[in-house]
């Protein structure tokens, strides 16, 4: 995932929100982000950790301490991060410290098997030099997990037993058979805004925390695939997060055109701070804003554009608002 820099809003994450609407009780009333100083404590550590090397070398270099090292080597340093740097406007509203490099590795296996589907291919992965909106790594076609011309002779009611079961073996999985005039609404709204921002509330008194949605389609395997990621990972580690959540959509000509449907797979890794049910929250969110169900009403519509310009526009009070609004 790209890296951001962000330069406003400085007391999202951990701040109280007050959400004032008459004559309804608000479940989230503040965002919280209460990892984050678990996870940016090893990039203080950094410093600590090199110390008496960069002492040496900033004596070496006539320098009196490390940061005056760091001065002389600021726009060194600020032109090798803008080569990997992308920027993404809506997030520039939402960040402003530098993220603290640390990678993980993400397995994730799943097993079924029935007269039309193959071994699953793994969630696909977030390369840390890709921008919003393009493929991060081949992704293995619909080809590769179901017998094609044995699903596109199926009426929608089997195909959709049979998706839905072979993905039922894993306690982590999520799946959804999607009409296909539902999913092409979403792609066209998901091409115009390929990253956006979504809570998950987490009880009455305790607040929301904000999560981060990255489209990336893949024009060879024909998907499109959404990352979901904390944005308190986000913040911490830049470019080197870990996605919590990913669900691929599979377009196939066939299935699109006769039964008529769209399919979507995914895995929610755990241990990441986002639970299956969190991740079906996300999904459902992504739908409503997106307009998988239906046309996309103003107050939804006008978030989304705010945060694609980064105009400052964007207000997470209205976003908390447009999120509980489910009818």
């Amino acid at each position: 995932m790209a890296t951001a820099r962000i330069p406003a809003l400085r007391n999202l994450l951990g701040r109280r929100l007050p959400l004032r609407l008459p004559n309804q009780q608000r479940r989230w009333a503040q965002v919280h982000d209460v990892r984050f100083l678990a996870t940016t404590q090893a990039g203080r550590n950094v410093v600590e950790k090199y110390r008496e090397k960069l002492d040496r070398k900033a004596r070496e270099e006539g320098h009196n301490d490390i940061g005056e090292l760091k001065d002389a080597y600021r726009d060194r340093i600020q032109d090798l991060k803008k080569k990997d740097t992308v920027s993404i406007p809506g997030l520039d509203a939402l960040l402003d410290d530098s993220p603290a490099p640390a990678a993980a590795q993400q397995a994730h296996t799943t097993e079924a098997s029935d007269g039309l589907t193959q071994p699953p291919p793994p969630p696909p992965s977030s390369s840390p030099h890709t921008g919003p909106g393009q493929a991060t790594s081949t992704i293995k076609p619909l080809s590769s997990i179901l017998d094609l011309p044995k699903a596109r002779a199926l009426p929608e009611k089997e195909l959709s037993a049979i998706w839905r079961l072979r993905h039922a073996s894993s306690p982590t999985s999520l799946c959804a058979v999607i009409p296909t005039q539902t999913y092409t609404a979403l792609e066209a709204t998901a091409r115009r805004h390929p990253t956006f921002v979504l809570p998950v509330p987490r009880g009455e008194g305790v607040g929301a925390e904000i999560h981060f949605l990255q489209w990336v389609f893949d024009a060879e395997s024909r998907t499109a695939t959404v990352l979901f990621t904390q944005l308190a990972e986000y913040k911490a580690r830049g470019e080197w997060a870990q996605p919590h959540t990913s669900i691929t959509h599979y377009w196939d000509a066939g299935l699109a055109e006769e039964p008529g449907v769209v399919l979507m797979a995914g895995s929610v890794v755990e241990g990441r701070g986002a639970s299956v049910l969190d991740a079906r929250w996300l999904v459902m969110l992504l739908q409503r804003f997106y307009g998988g169900e239906g046309a996309v009403d103003e107050g939804k519509r006008r978030l989304l554009e705010e945060f694609g310009r980064g105009d400052g526009g964007f207000s997470v009070e209205r976003l908390l608002e447009e999120s509980e609004k489910l009818g």
